[in-house]
């Protein structure tokens, strides 16, 4: 790849340490949301208008959440849609990603192979989108990006970015 060089690892187990975190989301942040159920702060009627009136995040954009490590939601589910995901939004949301872990120095990053936590995305398709996004985002400063399966697909993802996907 031309510029600088970033490291793919792919693990099962993500390090201890990282800068951002990317988490795979969809347009109303429900996938990424506690499960625990716990009573509204204020008023029960604010928070039943804050639910009615929530407005959906944009496919193939990135939601930022503060934190240690930074946490980047990648918005590339429709639940309104079958399949939820489109390739599109993925390879969006994989620019969004590079762009925003730039431009707030992310050195080292953290993501799941987007489509396939949530949906079936093909493997080689993912292998590929990132591959393209690295190379026209040209990030400046991320060094490493740890790429978190499941142990059942963390062999078939290391296979593909040995081959000719991503040379």
């Amino acid at each position: 790849m031309r510029g600088r060089a970033v490291e793919v690892v792919v693990t099962s187990t993500p390090p201890s340490a990282v800068d951002a975190v990317v988490a795979e989301e969809d347009t109303y942040l429900v996938l990424s949301a506690d499960p625990e159920v716990r009573e509204p702060d204020g008023a029960r009627l604010r928070a039943f208008h804050e639910a009615y009136t929530a407005e959906p995040a944009a496919p193939g954009t990135v939601v930022v959440q503060g934190g240690s490590p930074l946490r980047l939601l990648a918005v590339v589910h429709d639940l309104s849609q079958d399949p939820s995901w489109r390739e599109e939004w993925i390879a969006a949301a994989l620019q969004a990603v590079l762009h925003e872990g730039d431009s707030r120095r992310v050195r080292t990053l953290a993501m799941p192979p987007l489509g396939r936590v949530h949906g079936s995305f093909p493997r080689e398709r993912f292998v590929s989108l990132l591959r393209s996004a690295l190379l026209t985002g040209a990030p400046r400063h991320l060094e490493r990006i740890w790429v978190v399966a499941p142990e059942e697909e963390t062999d078939e993802l290391r296979s593909l970015l040995e081959s000719r996907l991503w040379r």
